[in-house]
């Protein structure tokens, strides 16, 4: 995740003791084995060092969605974990440095570091297959206009799923956080679509003790529309530090993202 404010966009790279570039899930619920194709990534520099981690989901054997921040420079190569609990095993599973795939990164060809939010798409193309029964799917251009139209915003739910903080505190306390590396959801409702604020190319969503949301680490994460496997959006930024009250997620239905993703063999 990143964090947005009215005035400032703050890019968020973590050390190695805290590698977390985006948002987590909050007053959440274990994942467990609903969601295998959601993964745990860490991209390193062109040396190998760790940079920042995310989450994603694999479209297909070879191609892993997430955010455009999670695979912007220095990024070089992505290591992808997709275990439940990555926190677990020796040492860790390999966590930071050795997943169960690697990968290359690539960005939106419109992507800006100093305006993310308006194109904060990337992708993962994998060394090799990761074979599954099911996986995540693209969403009809534009579907989630309909949505919003049809049902209106209060009725419309996500499905938030990702490795990041179950907690965030501000700086001052910030040893009180719950940073497990374990697969989590959370259950976001629908709060803001084509407004000012959002534009037409994001969503901002509830997070809160009651639904859930997202926090450091979930960066790139799917929001699934309702309860299926169609990636409406992916976690994209966040209004305050403590991961609270509500969080931005960037819409994958544009038709720009679309065709950018059918370059990789992606299609809805």
């Amino acid at each position: 995740m990143k964090r947005v404010t009215t005035a400032l966009l703050l890019t968020l790279v973590f050390a190695l003791s805290t590698i977390g570039a985006a948002r987590a899930v909050t007053d959440g619920e274990l994942d467990g084995n609903r969601h295998p194709y959601v993964g745990l990534m860490v991209a390193q520099d062109a040396d190998g060092n760790p940079l920042w981690r995310c989450s994603g989901t694999l479209l297909s054997a070879t191609l892993f969605l997430t955010a455009g921040h999670c695979t912007e420079a220095p990024a070089a190569h992505v290591e992808i974990w997709f275990a439940s609990d990555v926190e677990s095993g020796i040492p860790a599973n390999g966590y930071p440095l050795d997943g169960d795939v690697g990968g290359t990164p690539y960005t939106h060809p419109q992507y800006n570091p100093n305006a993310f939010y308006l194109y904060d798409l990337g992708v993962v193309v994998l060394d090799k297959p990761v074979r599954m029964r099911k996986y995540g799917a693209l969403p009809r251009r534009d579907v989630l206009d309909t949505l919003a139209t049809q049902r209106g915003t209060q009725d419309v739910t996500f499905t938030a799923v990702g490795y990041g903080l179950q907690e965030s505190f501000p700086d001052a306390a910030s040893w009180q956080e719950n940073n497990q590396r374990v697969r989590m959801l959370a259950r976001p409702h629908l709060l803001q679509i084509n407004t000012g604020f959002t534009g037409d190319y994001s969503l901002l969503l509830s997070n809160n003790a009651n639904t859930g949301g997202t926090c450091f680490g979930d960066s790139g994460g799917p929001n699934f529309i309702g309860d299926s496997n169609v990636v409406g959006a992916v976690t994209s930024y966040g209004i305050n530090g403590n991961c609270a009250g509500t969080g931005g997620v960037y819409r994958v239905d544009r038709a720009d993202d679309l065709n950018w993703l059918a370059t990789f063999g992606a299609t809805p």
